[in-house]
């Protein structure tokens, strides 16, 4: 079987996806506070990364960016943010379109993964980036949902 990187066009489909995201962040009002301090001038090509390994491409972020405890580190620290999770995950749903991955299953796995990552693997740590054990691995989502270890 397919996995989902493969269904969304591999690494250049998660490329696609991750600038189509980006760009609909960075117009949002309340989304793009998260990135008025700056971002790494690589970001999509990382999160492109971080989003295939993830959805079973190959370990691309793990090898050259970090591991998770680096990606929670980042998204922690700033308290509870529900409207800006939602309003990331409806970016989210329509940079799918956007990056033409918008035919179902497909579309509904990647919403379903994004939602889950963003209001629950990035949210695990309100209070404190200290708080973020080390060594933490990316988790792993398929066609079922999160890979449970």
């Amino acid at each position: 079987m397919q996995s989902v990187y493969e269904a969304a066009g591999g690494g250049e489909g998660m490329l696609r996806l991750a600038e189509a995201w980006h760009r609909r962040v960075l117009a949002d009002e309340v989304v793009g506070h998260a990135f008025s301090h700056g971002f790494h001038p690589r970001h999509t090509e990382r999160l492109a990364a971080y989003w295939g390994e993830a959805l079973g491409g190959p370990a691309t972020y793990t090898e050259s960016h970090g591991d998770e405890a680096s990606v929670v580190r980042m998204h922690s620290g700033n308290g509870a943010h529900a409207e800006m999770d939602r309003r990331a995950i409806a970016c989210f749903d329509l940079a799918c379109a956007d990056a033409g991955l918008s035919a179902e299953p497909l579309r509904r796995v990647l919403h379903d993964y994004f939602a889950w990552v963003t209001t629950t693997e990035m949210a695990r740590y309100p209070g404190s980036a200290d708080d973020v054990p080390a060594g933490l691995g990316i988790p792993q989502w398929t066609w079922d949902g999160p890979v449970r270890s």
